[in-house]
């Protein structure tokens, strides 16, 4: 398998243009397969017998990898460019000294309006948990379950991994409320604001502004109740096939250049140091990169949830599913 790398990230989040770099400079071939959540990935690699190298998980979900033994330590030695990742990232609560997962990119679950649909307020979880009229039948959550549990969790007074049975039903009890009011829950947000198939989504803020891009009339917004943030981190398997390729694109995306790219594409900020001057000038002042000074205290990275505490998170999604 010389010269080939299989790398499992989630959908529409990879640069080709950082692929076709990475096979000029190398000679190795990656292959991108997609997820659509973190708790699919995580299935799919227990299973075994996937043939992927690399995994890109979010920071909430770092810890289980490496507890469950799926991930392998780095090699310091094969990573020259490890000092690179920004301070503020290095020494991170769901990998301490950065010794088992690279940074790719990181973000924030907000809520993205098409405001021609709705003028009122944005920045609040409102949106989705009391559907706004112009927004009924309109809306999408996407189907992340974490993400949207802790929402709720937060909008009913709560913090995102709670064990407050009070909290909990409140949360639980606006979901089902609401989703009769939803569309839908689905991916693929980029595409679906971008050409009205959706007024509006629970969505990340990279997503979003690709959607901004292709139609102005889509915001995004910071619920002022909270929101989640997130970093999503490469990580070497431990059944990996391809190890001296996987620690190549490691070591290459921890470049600052190479790092820009990849924000360029998803529109995403990044954790290494020093990328920003090759980033797109755009980015450098969009509402859903730079996070308004008002709304920066409500945004939660979410922590990993004791073994109770996902046993509720689990079962109010599964009920949401019904």
């Amino acid at each position: 398998a010389e010269g080939v790398l299989q790398l499992y990230n989630w959908g529409n989040y990879t640069s080709p243009e950082l692929l076709t770099k990475f096979e000029k400079e190398t000679g190795i071939k990656v292959t991108v397969t997609d997820f659509d959540s973190n708790d699919t990935a995580l299935a799919k690699i227990e299973a075994g017998g996937h043939g992927f190298d690399l995994v890109v998980p979010s920071a909430n979900y770092v810890p289980i990898w490496v507890e469950k033994g799926l991930v392998t330590e780095f090699d310091m030695s094969k990573l020259a460019n490890h000092g690179n990742i920004a301070p503020e990232w290095k020494d991170v609560a769901w990998d301490p000294g950065r010794k088992f997962s690279i940074p790719w990119q990181w973000g924030s679950t907000g809520v993205a309006v098409n405001t021609k649909v709705y003028g009122g307020d944005i920045n609040t979880s409102n949106v989705f948990l009391n559907v706004p009229d112009e927004l009924k039948g309109k809306i999408n959550v996407v189907p992340e379950m974490n993400d949207i549990v802790s929402m709720a969790v937060m909008w009913a007074g709560g913090e995102p991994c709670t064990e407050d049975t009070e909290v909990l039903k409140k949360a639980r009890d606006a979901l089902l409320a609401a989703k009769p009011d939803w569309l839908s829950m689905d991916y693929g947000a980029t595409e679906k604001l971008s050409n009205n198939d959706w007024a509006a989504s629970v969505n990340w803020n990279g997503s979003t502004m690709r959607a901004r891009i292709a139609n102005p009339d889509v915001a995004y917004g910071y619920p002022k109740e909270g929101y989640p943030l997130f970093m999503d981190s490469a990580m070497l398997l431990k059944d990996a096939q391809n190890v001296e390729e996987a620690y190549k694109f490691l070591d290459f995306i921890m470049v600052p250049e190479n790092a820009a790219m990849i924000s360029a594409f998803a529109r995403y900020a990044n954790g290494i140091a020093g990328s920003e001057a090759f980033m797109p000038e755009d980015m450098k002042t969009a509402p859903e990169v730079v996070i308004p000074e008002e709304f920066k205290a409500a945004g939660v990275f979410l922590p990993t949830c004791t073994g109770k505490a996902q046993e509720y998170v689990t079962a109010i999604w599964t009920e949401l599913q019904k």
